[in-house]
Order: structure tokens, then sequence, then C-alpha cells
């Protein structure tokens, strides 16, 4: 059975030969532990990649990716494809915008949308499947066109100025998302068109114990937008993934509701039992483990459990993706043992 084939099984429920794997390399880990990452590479290779980065207009320069360490995680000022500066610290870890590219509303109609990540080499992305076993998805995190509205905007105009406009509601608030996500709808068109498995977006929603915005708020604006990029990988006859950090436990109905195949998110701060309760055999659960605490400052009985309790809730013939993220202050011990243990069910 080639990877591709168990992650279809794994998201129809259909028994795979084995649990599906992915692991997500942060790039300060890449840089940090090149060897151990090669290691983990060889002994569980990954059955889900994202697309290659094929865009003929845009400079390499402008790209970033989880796979390599670029202009977005060096220390200084990284400004993205649509204009938004990023203020860097550390090496590895992408910065903060801490001045907003949009400071006054009566401006909105300066925000340039990055049109070119629409030129894509669609010959080179179809060949790159072919050659693949892999289930491959895209589009990858290759800087200006992943659907990620939520952060896109407070990108845009900074958090706490993204906050008070959701409060206010401004009119060129919904300019503004509505050129945003025609955006995002061509975006996911043009990749639905392409020969790759799935397509994938995200937006960081949670805090540690709740949503960053009340449900209802999320609902009225942000569900719709949803709506779209999943009828429209639905209508090409593939499957969607998302990713989201902290507590979302309350608009997980609302993702099952819309048809969402796959979903990467902090499952142990929401309660692996309770998901496994309310959503088993519902969605399919891409990862993870424990990032704050377990893979860093777990012992190797607690890593083990931890996976064994993620298997117990979660699987059901498939509906789980055998994920974690390997980034800062993880140990690269844990993160081998929880491959090596999900490799045994």
């Amino acid at each position: 059975m080639t990877s591709r084939e168990l992650i279809k099984r794994t998201l129809d429920f259909r028994s795979p030969q084995r649990v599906a794997r992915d692991l997500w390399a942060l790039p300060m880990v890449v840089s940090k532990y090149p060897e151990e990452i090669k290691r983990l590479e060889h002994d569980f290779p990954a059955d889900i990649i994202a697309a290659p980065p094929l865009y003929p207009s845009v400079s390499h320069d402008t790209l970033h990716s989880y796979d390599v360490l670029g202009p977005a995680y060096t220390v200084g000022q990284f400004i993205d494809p649509w204009g938004c500066i990023f203020e860097n610290y550390q090496p590895g870890i992408i910065g903060e915008v801490k001045t907003p590219l949009l400071k006054d509303w009566a401006d909105v109609d300066t925000v340039r949308i990055p049109r070119e990540f629409l030129d894509v080499d669609i010959d080179g992305v179809n060949a790159f499947c072919r050659r693949k076993d892999k289930f491959v998805y895209g589009p990858a995190f290759n800087g200006g066109d992943l659907p990620r509205p939520f952060e896109r905007l407070q990108f845009i105009r900074k958090t706490e100025n993204l906050y008070m406009d959701l409060a206010d509601q401004p009119p060129e608030l919904f300019t503004l998302i509505n050129r945003m996500h025609q955006f995002y709808i061509d975006v996911m068109e043009l990749w639905g068109k392409t020969e790759v498995d799935g397509l994938f977006f995200m937006d960081d929603w949670g805090s540690q114990n709740a949503l960053l915005i009340a449900p209802s708020m999320w609902r009225q604006i942000f569900k719709p937008l949803y709506k779209d990029y999943i009828d429209i990988a639905h209508h090409y006859k593939k499957p969607i993934f998302f990713h989201s950090d902290g507590y979302i436990a309350d608009i997980i109905p609302d993702l099952v509701e819309l048809g969402l195949d796959a979903i990467n998110s902090q499952i142990f701060c929401m309660g692996v039992e309770e998901l496994g309760r309310r959503f088993a055999g519902k969605i399919t659960f891409w990862g993870e483990i424990d990032r704050q605490h377990i893979l860093p400052f777990g012992s190797a009985e607690d890593v083990i459990r931890a996976v064994e309790l993620a298997h117990k809730c979660l699987y059901r013939n498939g509906g789980a993706i055998a994920q974690c993220e390997f980034g800062a202050g993880a140990k690269p011990e844990n993160v081998h043992l929880v491959y090596e243990t999900w490799d045994k069910f």
C-alpha cells in the first residue's frame, strides 16, 4: 500500500495497513539537530508531503517553508509578499508584526494582493505528484498564497488593532476581507485543478483554554469563508486539511458540519478523551502529541502513554495520523519515541 493510499484510507476510515505518519520539523530544529532529523526521516518517512513552491514569477528570496531556514527565519526584518514587516529576534522562529501595514482604514485600497502566486507551474506540480507515491497537498507554507484569513488580517492590521476592528466592524474591514477572500478562492480553485491529492489552509484560533474571539463572531465572519474553501476542495474531489493551534473545541463541530476532512490541532490542551468522545470517526485528527509538556519535558513512559491515549481515543479504523511538531525545546529522543510507539499499532 503506497503512502498515498494509506492517507486516503485513513481519511475514509477504511483500515489502512498501518497508522500514517507526518513530521513537522521547525526551522530552528532543522538547524540545531540536522542528524536527528535525518534519522527520523530515515526511520519513519512521512506519508504526506507539501507540493513544491513552483512560482515562475516569484523570487525565491520571498518564499519560506518549514523545510528550510530561509529569510523569514533569520534575525532582523522580514517583509512578506503582502508587504507585512516581521521583526525577528531569534533565528529559526518567525517574528511578529510590530507596525501594521494598514494603519488607517482610509488607505484600505493601498493593500496589495500578491496575485503573482496565481502564476503556478502547473505542469511542474503535476509532474512532481506523478513521481511520488506519497500524498501531496497544496498550497504549502509558501509565503503569500496559503489561505489564512484571520492571521493575514492580523499581519495587515496588527493583532490588537484587528480585535478592535472585529468589535467595531467598519465597512472597510469587510472590503478587505472580501478582496482577500476572492484571492484565496482563486488560489484554491487553481490548486484544485492540479494533480495534488488534497488542499490545505490554516489559521491559529486558540489561546490555551478558549477561542481568541467569540464563537458567534467566528461563525458570522469566518465560517462562510471556510465553507467556500472546503466546498472548492470537494468540488474537485479532493480532501481538505486545516491547521489551528490552541483550544478550538468550540468550533470543531462547525468544521465537521462543513465537511472538513482532517485537522491538525493541539489535541492535548483540549482533552484527548473528550475530543474522542465527541468527534472520533467524524473527522481525521492529523496529530499531534503534546509539544508544550510531553515532547520537551516528558519521560519515555509519558510519551508512550500519550500516544496510546491518542490511538485509543481517536483511531477508528483510520481517522488519526501520527503527526507531531518537532519544535523548540522538544527532545529528539521523545520525538523518535512518538513514531516508534505509533508504529506498534
